[in-house]
């Protein structure tokens, strides 16, 4: 069935998307960044002496609740293989900056590949080969528009809400953190809560301090914040 599958797509020249997540740029040293615009704000430094007080402070200050410091460290992060349905919940972080792929102007199946993501339950409930047909059949009505004259940017109104669109998002630190809190739980939805699990496992390993208190269930596929205690 895999294989029939498969053949199908590639006579439909619809391709089942595969998800990525790349680190294009973060703050070099953020947590040093963060712990050093910290001290500033008490004139510190003589407390300065990494990196046990880097661990210490920034620990402390985000026990307090004083995480407006934690802006001064950013990260970017390039998703692609992802839907329009995730970007359409991703871009409502109004503190994260977007650069999305214009549908206005690329031009699918010439620029880029005719890419869906196909869900799980979808697929599980015996569906795949009708939903690749039917997004093969967008594909198919978007191309013959667009080859008559119809503007790119009106032709797109057929396509599927399972197409990828490539985007790239920059937040800084605090607000990373409030996206993992809300996105990375199992009430949020499956696709958003997969990408989001991804850039945690990169800021884990970026900014191990700042994003110590959440712990992924690789099991069941969520992450949850285990707060600290101290003073």
């Amino acid at each position: 069935m895999e294989g029939q599958l498969t053949e199908k797509k590639q006579d439909m020249e619809v391709r089942k998307a595969v998800p990525e997540v790349i680190l294009m740029a973060i703050t070099p040293n953020g947590e040093d960044v963060i712990e050093r615009a910290c001290r500033t704000c008490y004139l510190s430094f003589h407390r300065y002496d990494p990196p046990a007080s880097t661990d210490v402070l920034i620990r402390k200050v985000i026990r307090k609740g004083h995480h407006s410091v934690l802006e001064h460290a950013s990260a970017t992060f390039r998703i692609k293989g992802a839907s329009r349905v995730f970007t359409h919940e991703m871009v409502r972080h109004r503190l994260m900056s977007p650069s999305q792929e214009s549908q206005r102007y690329v031009h699918y199946g010439s620029r880029k590949p005719f890419e869906v993501v196909l869900p799980e339950s979808v697929a599980k409930a015996g569906f795949a080969e009708k939903y690749l047909d039917m997004s093969g059949e967008c594909y198919r009505l978007y191309q013959e528009m667009v080859d008559a004259g119809v503007p790119k940017e009106d032709a797109r109104y057929i396509m599927p809400g399972g197409i990828t669109s490539e985007i790239v998002v920059t937040a800084n630190f605090r607000e990373l953190r409030h996206i993992f809190s809300i996105r990375c739980v199992e009430r949020a939805h499956w696709e958003i809560r997969r990408v989001c699990l991804d850039m945690l496992r990169i800021m884990k390993k970026e900014a191990p301090i700042v994003f110590r208190e959440f712990e992924i269930d690789e099991e069941k596929g969520v992450a949850f914040r285990v707060d600290e205690e101290g003073d």
